[in-house]
């Protein structure tokens, strides 16, 4: 019975994955439990294991007594029959009697047994949700063995888990034996016994599989900010490194794709997007819609986190995705409302005065920004520039002064250069003409606004005099602050009328 015994407690330990000590004890209590059922305690009762575990044996304690003293045979054993026993007894010594375990009644084995199962089956549970529940959002591996209702119950080993429909890829479909990865999603107690449920489609799942292919996100080079997924469909991944010499999208989708190729085979061909995160909401927003190209990204409010993503025509229907799920994503990775615009549509939108106008500087091609110094003449040659500054012609409206002939006495210049720098004025400089508003007129004086009609304003007809550079003789009017040609500093004053 003892061979018997130690060989059961092995291959309880082998198949349940129950410890050693555990079995042993659950032993120790089903004998006691039996003995107590066919001697009423188990005060006197003595179990035993070898050292190497192959043992098991069950005593009664008895104190040795007189015939004449013998009243409990449960506890006491009479002298003469303890001889036989051991030629040695003597009176009030304690003898230990060996109990066969076969001559228990058929109802205490019944009971030990099942209370030997019952018992088993607790440690069994406590043991694997102790193991599972500690490896909660880790990768398993594990067979198909069969369908019922939907969910695929998947052979773990030592147990079973459950993939339910709903943590089931639509794109997936399992036959028997088919091996499978999973995720460990939750485990619980049930009356039915432990309960392992596994996920497919969980945003985690996916990111296991990128440690797996990715040594640089398994040691923390590079760190995944967000990931968001629609299983089946589509991931966008944002990840950053945490060294300047590696380069995070580069390093997951790995050479010649080979590791982003490795995940997306794992999830039956689902497209995945890695994109580089970026602390400034518009880059982060723009790299969130690819694979559409995005034009520009406008805040259109910032507390409540509300951008506008303008893309060129043939990109619009790329950055919204089928059936929205692009740009659906791409709110959930940034944590932003983003609304994506074509150029035409934007242009439309009645948005706020501050925005139209990022809108329309966005489209235009003219510089709207106010320049005053000729150095700041977008695409003025440098040795033009350099020409201009020596002849003290800094500032635009001093240059605009000039006609096309002003330019060729200047020397350094070609007609060449004149030809470029006329032709920039053109196209970059726009001249604004002040105009009196109507309301100023209306408050100016009768006489000086207009003329009466029975005194009619004299025509005088004054000859505009001539004024020449008093250095190098050239033409210069009245209000210049230098020559245009060599650059002396001018001052008119009015000459006083000598009577």
């Amino acid at each position: 019975m003892s061979a018997e015994l130690a060989q059961a407690i092995r291959q309880l330990v082998q198949d349940r994955g129950i410890s050693e000590d555990l079995v042993m004890k659950t032993v120790e209590d089903v004998l006691l439990a039996a003995y107590k059922r066919k001697f009423g305690t188990t005060e006197n009762c003595v179990i035993r294991f070898g050292d190497d575990g192959d043992d098991v044996t069950v005593f009664a304690q008895k104190t040795i007594v007189e015939e004449d003293e013998f009243e409990d045979p449960v506890m006491e054993i009479p002298l003469d029959e303890a001889l036989a026993f051991n030629a040695g007894a003597e009176l009030g010594d304690e003898l230990m009697i060996e109990i066969n375990p076969r001559d228990f009644d058929r109802v205490s084995i019944q009971s030990a047994k099942q209370k030997a199962r019952q018992t088993l089956r607790e440690i069994q549970k406590d043991t694997l949700y102790s193991e599972f529940q500690d490896k909660v959002g880790e990768l398993i591996i594990g067979y198909y063995q069969r369908e019922r209702n939907g969910a695929i119950f998947v052979d773990l080993g030592k147990t079973e888990g459950i993939l339910p429909r709903k943590y089931q890829s639509p794109r997936e479909d399992y036959r028997a034996n088919d091996r499978i990865r999973a995720l460990i999603q939750e485990v619980e107690k049930t009356p039915m016994g432990l309960q392992i449920i596994l996920s497919r489609t969980h945003t985690e799942f996916v990111k296991k599989i990128f440690e797996l292919e990715v040594p640089e996100i398994y040691d923390r080079t590079i760190e995944i900010y967000k990931m968001v997924r629609e299983a089946g469909y589509r991931t966008k991944m944002a990840v950053y490194s945490t060294r300047e010499d590696v380069d995070p999208v580069g390093a997951c989708v790995g050479m010649r794709g080979v590791r982003i190729q490795a995940v997306v085979r794992e999830l039956e061909g689902e497209k995945i997007d890695v994109l580089k995160y970026d602390p400034d909401p518009r880059a982060f927003i723009r790299n969130a819609l690819q694979p559409a190209e995005v034009s520009q990204v406008i805040i259109l409010d910032e507390p409540k986190r509300q951008a506008l993503a303008v893309v060129p025509e043939n990109q619009f229907s790329l950055a919204i995705g089928k059936q929205g799920l692009n740009v659906r994503l791409a709110n959930r990775l940034v944590d932003w409302n983003i609304d994506v615009r074509t150029r035409g549509q934007a242009q439309e939108l009645g948005i706020g005065t501050e925005t139209q106008r990022a809108v329309s500087a966005l489209f235009s091609d003219v510089v709207t920004e106010e320049i005053t110094h000729v150095a700041e003449l977008p695409g003025l040659p440098q040795g033009i520039a350099e020409v201009l500054l020596e002849r003290g012609i800094e500032f635009i409206e001093t240059l605009i002064s000039l006609s096309a002939d002003d330019l060729r006495q200047i020397d350094g210049l070609s007609e060449e250069d004149v030809v470029t720098l006329t032709k920039l004025l053109e196209e970059t400089v726009e001249v604004v003409e002040e105009t009196v508003p109507v309301a100023a007129v209306a408050e100016m004086p009768i006489a000086a606004a207009a003329p009466t009609e029975t005194e009619p304003a004299p025509v005088e007809e004054e000859e505009e005099e001539a004024y020449e550079c008093p250095e190098c003789g050239h033409e210069v009017e009245p209000g210049m602050a230098q020559c245009p040609n060599c650059g002396v500093g001018l001052s008119f004053e009015e000459a006083e009328d000598e009577e």
